[in-house]
């Protein structure tokens, strides 16, 4: 029986996963691919923010009441692990700064929290990935904070790659996504991160991973991967490296 049909006793009973994503995500189909049976999944979303996604706009993201509100409104019920699902929003603080919005998820209710960045970087450390390859859709003046986020962690970019979007980034095709994958590629590159929790990827790792004989680590994949491996659950990607490997607390 599929664990989330409704029983004569009530509704779906088990454990549940609580994410946090900004007003502008459009993936959130994509959330569940990675999700188990036996795992629920309750999304909440941030307030609107009147700006093209830059760095002052990632910014904003996390102002004031914002994650806490989030967050309390998944805790409420069955949620116990909470991910912020937004790369820019947790990286353009620095190391520092998503350290401090895992603090804030924790102070509002979250038992363990962890945002994409973090996740990005937990699923690095589990493939061995030292010396990686960035594609993102933004600007360029924004993706460079990643980079640096990246080094405070010991990860060198070998190449970064920015589609220079500040708008619609859940607009991009499949198609252009895998042209960026393999274009920003370098034989010296261990793995391939591809940022941005408004690009789709489900459908392209497995594949790309196979043609480019490399991880590709991927926002959405790293923070389902994160998230339920806090919650002792692996996720659904056959054919992905990184579903295969087993989450490891990362001493911060």
């Amino acid at each position: 029986m599929n664990a989330r049909v409704e029983t004569r006793r009530g509704g779906f009973r088990g454990p549940a996963l609580g994410v946090v994503v900004p007003f502008d995500m459009e993936l959130d189909r994509e959330l569940w691919r990675w999700l188990p049976e036996d795992v629920d999944l309750l999304i909440t979303r941030t307030p609107y923010v009147d700006d093209a996604v830059t760095i002052e706009f990632a910014r904003e993201l996390t102002h004031g009441a914002a994650i806490p509100v989030a967050v309390r409104s998944v805790v409420a019920g069955r949620a116990r692990v909470v991910a912020y699902a937004c790369t820019s929003a947790s990286f353009v603080g620095g190391r520092g700064g998503e350290a401090v919005l895992r603090e804030t998820m924790t102070g509002a209710g979250a038992q363990e929290a962890i945002t994409t960045s973090g996740a990005i970087i937990e699923a690095l450390s589990a493939l061995g990935a030292r010396r990686v390859a960035v594609a993102t859709p933004y600007l360029p003046e924004l993706s460079a904070l990643l980079d640096r986020y990246l080094a405070e962690w010991g990860i060198e970019v070998a190449v970064h790659m920015a589609l220079g979007l500040d708008r619609a980034i859940w607009e991009v095709s499949s198609a252009r996504i895998a042209a960026l994958v393999r274009e920003v590629d370098r034989p010296e590159a261990d793995a391939i991160v591809l940022s941005c929790t408004n690009l789709p990827s489900y459908e392209l790792i497995a594949p790309l991973e196979e043609e480019l004989g490399k991880p590709i680590v991927t926002a959405n994949q790293a923070t389902m991967w994160a998230a339920l491996g806090r919650m002792g659950r692996a996720p659904v990607g056959e054919g992905q490296a990184l579903a295969s490997r087993e989450w490891v607390p990362l001493g911060r």
